[in-house]
């Protein structure tokens, strides 16, 4: 699984016009699955996310996780992380997972968050033309991949 994780002061994401969902102050993530991916991806990705010490403590150091501040997240699922740019002008997301695949682990990794933060996260709508709203926070922006944990 790759993930986008941004802090923001707020985010949302609409369909066909109504808002699917919305948190103030917390983190974005929009989250691409592929086919190498498994339910033990999906558990790690949460903890991972949720454990990030992003968020200032009271001496503007990066100290603080969602865990701590009881922040939000807004969890979007993104077939396009996986894309391939090597040849070509035109993206490949042959590594992309397809729907019987990916909406299982987009799934376990939405049940993963709420497990880990206590509440369940906001999400967008799989597979949906979402418009993505927000307010980037630093700007933080971190890239992960569970089959590249560095």
């Amino acid at each position: 699984m790759r993930a986008i994780v941004q802090r923001v002061t707020e985010a949302s994401v609409e369909v066909d016009g109504s808002i699917a969902g919305s948190i103030a102050a917390g983190l974005l993530v929009l989250v691409g699955v592929e086919d190498a991916d498994a339910a033990a991806d999906a558990e790690w990705l949460a903890a991972k996310i949720c454990s990030l010490r992003i968020f200032s403590d009271s001496e503007g150091l990066m100290n603080l996780s969602l865990r701590d501040n009881g922040g939000d997240v807004l969890a979007i699922s993104q077939f396009t992380l996986h894309a391939a740019v090597k040849k070509g002008n035109r993206p490949s997301f042959i590594r992309a997972a397809k729907p019987p695949v990916a909406i299982p682990l987009y799934q376990a990794f939405i049940a993963a968050l709420e497990r880990e933060l206590g509440k369940p996260p906001a999400t967008g709508i799989f597979g949906a033309d979402m418009k993505v709203r927000l307010l980037n926070d630093g700007p933080v922006t971190l890239f992960i991949d569970t089959q590249n944990k560095e």
